[in-house]
């Protein structure tokens, strides 16, 4: 059977339009919607191991999560009464809470792409350099709270800072004077948790779409390459 290519000879204007393939490019459709999938899955795959270990977010500025606004006024005159340990305790677990997270990340990940319809493929492959991140965040951020939140829960309860921080939190919420958000200890890491994911897999994208033949693999280059 002779291979169906996004070129001016082998397809029509609609058939280049649905990938945004250059007509120069001879990209086949079969190695288009191969090409993304594999710049996703390679994505999400390098951003859950970098993160799901011990220091992926306690030792990563960039994903490293604080305490809450509230609690980090209060954590002011913790330190100043001599109770820096606590406050370190509970950042320490609020961290190690979403490293252990993480990993359960993979499969919902993995399944996202292999689930990926045409026009989303589309989307990304055209889209700007964070559309397989936005992918992913609109698939998955859902399922992947009410994965995490349990795993956050049993790591932070072991914490008493963290069930007096709920106590007091739980009445400013409910008085207006903190953001629903940051009300709950286990709800805010699992947010957070979330939030650093999907960060260090739009790095993870930028940096294929940016450098599609230092990955070293064959199909992203043709792919991702034809779009230079």
């Amino acid at each position: 059977m002779q291979r169906r290519e996004f070129s001016s000879a082998g397809l029509s204007a609609a058939g280049l339009w649905l990938f945004g393939v250059p007509a120069y490019a001879a990209v086949s459709e079969s190695e288009a919607g191969s090409g993304i999938r594999a710049a996703l899955e390679r994505g999400a795959i390098a951003a859950v191991q970098l993160l799901g270990r011990t220091d992926g977010f306690l030792g990563n500025p960039k994903v490293r999560i604080p305490l809450p606004g509230f609690l980090n006024d209060a954590a002011r005159f913790l330190r100043a009464t001599g109770q820096q340990r606590r406050v370190d305790e509970l950042v320490t677990a609020m961290n190690r809470a979403a490293e252990s997270a993480v990993p359960e990340a993979k499969t919902l990940l993995v399944g996202a792409v292999r689930s990926m319809s045409v026009e989303d493929a589309r989307l990304i492959l055209t889209g700007g350099d964070d559309a397989a991140t936005q992918f992913f965040a609109g698939k998955t951020r859902e399922p992947l709270s009410l994965k995490f939140l349990p795993i956050v829960t049993r790591a932070t309860e072991r914490v008493s800072l963290a069930a007096k921080y709920n106590a007091v939190a739980g009445k400013a919420a409910s008085l207006g004077l903190l953001k629903a958000d940051e009300a709950n200890i286990e709800r805010y890491v699992t947010g957070k948790a979330l939030d650093g994911l999907y960060l260090i897999i739009a790095e993870q994208e930028r940096q294929i779409r940016r450098d599609p033949v230092g990955t070293g693999s064959a199909i992203l280059k043709k792919v991702f390459g034809s779009l230079k």
